[in-house]
């Protein structure tokens, strides 16, 4: 599952082919969230309140570029490094 960003402890990963709705992997120590690209809901797991704040920022800040790695991985194609978090 190749990593996209990473900023203050928390490491954003996407798989390549993987289900439905758009969504990426945000990682947290031992906490994990699938989140949502389109309405930045977690679907699935929980990450801690600060941890999922930050998160929410970063991801409502680089929306097209979530999007656009998605659309790589549904093919298999390198996906992009997207800045972290300032």
């Amino acid at each position: 599952m190749p990593e996209i960003s990473r900023f203050y402890g928390i490491i954003i990963r996407m798989f390549y082919n993987d289900h439905n709705p758009p969504h990426f992997h945000a990682i947290y120590q031992d906490k994990e969230a699938l989140i949502d690209i389109r309405t930045l809901e977690i679907l699935e797991g929980e990450l801690p309140k600060r941890a999922w704040t930050l998160t929410l920022e970063w991801a409502s800040e680089h929306r097209d570029e979530l999007i656009a790695n998605w659309e790589k991985a549904k093919v298999h194609k390198t996906l992009n490094k997207i800045e972290p978090l300032a």
